[in-house]
């Protein structure tokens, strides 16, 4: 996902100046440490369920004050460094988009997305 572009054509989205008044945008990647004591991480192997994902972004849009919901998930074999999910939730006031976008984020990670990092 290119955050630039992406930005730019939700914004060109008709109502979106009539709707929104915030974009946050997640930007994860690769670490080269592991949560589970910090060992060293060499690359991780991700699998992303694409159609729980897309189902999610809908969901989130169906809440109160929310323009849109974009997730992108990379796939395969990554490294430190690489991008490895991108997030845009774009609403009307900061109460309702930040706590979609923790929302969002939690759920993916937790039932979208399988990694298994290799040391």
């Amino acid at each position: 996902m290119d955050i630039t572009k992406t930005l730019q054509e939700l914004k060109a989205r008709p109502g979106f100046s009539q709707h929104v008044g915030m974009m946050l945008v997640h930007n994860g990647v690769v670490r080269a440490w592991s949560r589970k004591g910090h060992t060293p991480v060499k690359s991780v192997q991700v699998c992303p369920d694409r159609a729980k994902i897309t189902a999610l972004c809908r969901e989130m849009e169906q809440r109160p004050g929310i323009f849109a919901v974009l997730a992108e998930a990379a796939e395969g074999t990554l490294l430190p460094g690489d991008d490895l999910l991108f997030l845009v939730v774009a609403g009307d006031i900061r109460e309702h988009v930040k706590p979609v976008l923790a929302e969002l984020l939690d759920r993916i990670k937790s039932e979208a997305v399988v990694k298994q990092e290799q040391a």
